[in-house]
C-alpha cells in the first residue's frame, strides 16, 4: 500500500517574483538590452553626480554677489530677478492681482469639478476670461496697467491659455470645414490649412505686427498683445484643425449612418455622436499640439514682447549681474518642464478617463 506524504508549499523562486523579476524583464530582457542598461547606468553614473554637485551641493542659495565662495550653480541671481521672471514689468505693489488670478484659477477648477450640470460650467467658463482680464488689465475701480508693462511668466502663460483656448473651437470649425460637401467652404479651409502650415510660426507674427495694422483706419492703434495673440491663434487652429480632422476620419462611416437613421441633423450628430468620439482619439495628438504652441511663446520676442526667457536675456545684461546666464537658462527650463509635463500627465488621465476600450 503506497503512502503519501503530504509536502509543505514553498515560496516561489525569488527570480520570478520582486525586485529581481522586474529587473530581468524590463532591464536585461536580452542581450542588446542589457548592453543599452549598462551604457545607461555609465552614462547617468558620470553625469548626474557631477549635475547635482553644481545645482544642489555647492550651491549657493543665499548671501550676496560678494559673498559667493564656491564653485556651483549661484541661485541667489534667481532670488533676486525672480519677481521679473515671473512678472516682467507689472508694477510691483500690484503684484496682487496675477496672484488672485492664480487663486480664482484654481477655485474654478474645484468649481468645474464639483458642479456637473452644463449651465453652472459654462458660467465658470465665460466668468474666469472676463474676471481675470479686469485683474490684469484693470478697469472697473482698478489702476489700468498696459499690456507693454506684462511679461515674464506672465506673458508666457496669457499668450499660451488664449492660443490654446481660442484656437480649439477655430480649429474644430476648419476640420468641419475642409470635410464639407459645400465647395466653397471646403476650398476656404483646405486653403487656410495649408497656407498657414506652410509658413513659420515667427512669419505670422511678423505679419501681424506690421502688417495686420495697414488694414485699420490712419491713426487707429492696435495693441501689441492683442496682434501676437491674434497670430498665435491663428497659427495654432491651422494645426489643431488638421489634428481633429485626423480623429474625424478615424470614425467608421457606420457612425454616420447610425446619425442618420435616427433622424439627427448634421450639427446634431457632429455635436453628440461624432465630435465626442473624434476628439477622444485626438487627444494625445492636441495635447502634442498645445505643449509645442506653449514652448513656441518665446518667439514673441521679436516683436517686442518679453516672455520668462526673455525677461531672462535682458537680466543677464544688467552690468550688476553679469555672467549668471547659466543660472537663468535653467531655472527656465525647469519651469518650461514642469508646464509641459504637468499638461502631458493631465492629457493621460484624461485619456484614461474617456477609454471606452474593452480589455
Amino acid at each position: 500500500m503506497a503512502i503519501y506524504k503530504k509536502l509543505e508549499a514553498k515560496p516561489a523562486p525569488s527570480n520570478t517574483k520582486g525586485p529581481i523579476k522586474w529587473i530581468r524583464e524590463n532591464l536585461f530582457p536580452s542581450v542588446t538590452s542589457s548592453i543599452l542598461t549598462i551604457l545607461s547606468l555609465l552614462l547617468i553614473y558620470n553625469t548626474l553626480p557631477p549635475l547635482l554637485d553644481w545645482m544642489v551641493f555647492d550651491a549657493t542659495w543665499s548671501g550676496t554677489k560678494e559673498e559667493i565662495t564656491k564653485d556651483g550653480a549661484r541661485w541667489i541671481f534667481i532670488y533676486e530677478k525672480f519677481n521679473q521672471f515671473i512678472y516682467g514689468f507689472y508694477p510691483e505693489e500690484l503684484y496682487w492681482r496675477p496672484n488672485l488670478i492664480f487663486v480664482f484659477f484654481v477655485v474654478s477648477i474645484i468649481a468645474f469639478k464639483k458642479f456637473k450640470h452644463v449651465k453652472a460650467r459654462a458660467v465658470i467658463l465665460i466668468l474666469f476670461p472676463i474676471v481675470s482680464f479686469i485683474l490684469l488689465y484693470g478697469g472697473f475701480g482698478l489702476e489700468i496697467v498696459p499690456t507693454s508693462n506684462w511679461g515674464g511668466l506672465l506673458l508666457t502663460v496669457v499668450v499660451a491659455a488664449v492660443g490654446i483656448v481660442v484656437s480649439f473651437p477655430i480649429g474644430i470649425l476648419f476640420a468641419l470645414g475642409r470635410q464639407s460637401k459645400m465647395p466653397i467652404i471646403k476650398t476656404i479651409s483646405v486653403v487656410y490649412i495649408e497656407f498657414i502650415r506652410g509658413v513659420p510660426l515667427i512669419t505670422l507674427l511678423f505679419m501681424a505686427s506690421v502688417i495686420l495694422p495697414l488694414f485699420f483706419p490712419e491713426g487707429m492703434t492696435f495693441d501689441k498683445l492683442l496682434r501676437a495673440l491674434i497670430g498665435v491663434t491663428l497659427f495654432q487652429a491651422a494645426y489643431i484643425a488638421e489634428v481633429i480632422r485626423g480623429g474625424l476620419q478615424a470614425i467608421p462611416k457606420g457612425q454616420y449612418e447610425a446619425c442618420d437613421s435616427i433622424g439627427l441633423s448634421y450639427w446634431q450628430a457632429m455635436g453628440l455622436v461624432i465630435l465626442p468620439q473624434a476628439l477622444k482619439i485626438s487627444i494625445p495628438n492636441i495635447v502634442g499640439s498645445f505643449v509645442a504652441l506653449f514652448k513656441d511663446t518665446t518667439l514673441v520676442l521679436i516683436i517686442g514682447l518679453f516672455d520668462v526667457l526673455a525677461m531672462v536675456n535682458l537680466t543677464t545684461t544688467d552690468p550688476n549681474w553679469l555672467g549668471f546666464a547659466t543660472e537663468g537658462y535653467v531655472f527656465v527650463t525647469i519651469i518650461y518642464w514642469i508646464i509641459c509635463f504637468s499638461m502631458s500627465k493631465y492629457a493621460q488621465s484624461v485619456e484614461k478617463r474617456f477609454n471606452t476600450e474593452h480589455k
